[in-house]
């Protein structure tokens, strides 16, 4: 029934892009620009730190919005990627994670805002990110490649789209779940639609904001090794590097200073959302 391809939608999409990278280039290279401003400014200012302040920071967050214990680990976690001989890559991996996380909350937190307060938008955006976040991750390097060329910055770009779903869709869910009656409340008190956004909306969902955060973070750390394939630095490339050549203890200490960075990332984050929700009640 099928023998024959009828439809050649790939190579309606081959043409496509062509025609982009053709009459585009300008355009996508704009687009470009400021992420590779803000990563190379990031990477260079990590790697220029000394260690252990990086690491004290790093402590001092964790020992703020999570306590002692957390504090500890994030000590030991750091140090231990430092002594495995990864702590440029890991310094490369932060960086493009945070680039990837503050273009992500850029777009995604009004877009997620939009969302929550427009029920059209929010029907119109919904196939948009189910199809964002079904596509697999290699599916977005071959575009990626031929609009940004190959690197880190098109690495990060990669995961910018990987990633900006979540914190859409967690942001339109935090101003839906404000109560109307709030709503009502500072609409009486002569409060603007801005007003109420700013003043009642937002600091309600900042919980589930900050929940949409941690999930962005945490995709675009699964992002990393994906990224490499197509010229990133970072932690990536050693995990890349030792299945290349069948080494499996490259792969191995690439792959846990992901997991240790992620934890710390990630309880961080989920620390903060929960003080958040506590202050809220």
């Amino acid at each position: 029934m099928f023998e024959d391809k009828v439809i050649p939608l790939d190579v309606w999409v081959s043409q496509f892009v062509d025609w982009l990278v053709d009459n585009y280039r300008d355009f996508f290279q704009a687009i470009k620009w400021p992420v590779e401003q803000t990563l190379n400014g990031l990477d260079a200012g990590l790697n220029a730190l000394p260690a252990f302040i990086v690491i004290a920071v790093l402590a001092i967050a964790a020992w703020r919005f999570s306590g002692k214990g957390l504090a500890i680990f994030t000590i030991i976690s750091m140090t231990i990627i430092g002594l495995l001989g990864l702590w440029e890559d890991t310094m490369t991996t932060l960086a493009m994670v945070l680039s990837s996380v503050l273009f992500c909350a850029l777009a995604g937190i009004p877009l997620g805002i939009w969302s929550g307060r427009n029920d059209a938008f929010e029907t119109s955006i919904r196939p948009v990110l189910d199809a964002m976040q079904t596509t697999p991750a290699f599916v977005y390097l071959v575009p990626i490649v031929m609009l940004f060329s190959v690197g880190n910055v098109a690495g990060v770009l990669a995961t910018i789209i990987f990633a900006l779903p979540p914190i859409i869709r967690l942001t339109s869910l935090g101003i839906r779940q404000v109560h109307p009656e709030l709503v009502e409340a500072a609409q009486a008190f002569g409060a603007t639609n801005w007003q109420v956004l700013i003043r009642v909306q937002v600091p309600l969902a900042m919980p589930t904001i900050l929940a949409g955060l941690n999930q962005t973070i945490m995709m675009a750390l699964s992002m990393v090794v994906i990224a490499a394939l197509i010229g990133a630095g970072g932690l990536g490339s050693p995990v890349i590097l030792g299945l290349n050549t069948l080494d499996i203890g490259r792969a191995v200490i690439g792959g846990l200073s992901i997991v240790l960075m992620a934890i710390v990332l990630d309880r961080v984050t989920q620390s903060m959302a929960q003080q958040k929700k506590r202050a809220r009640k």
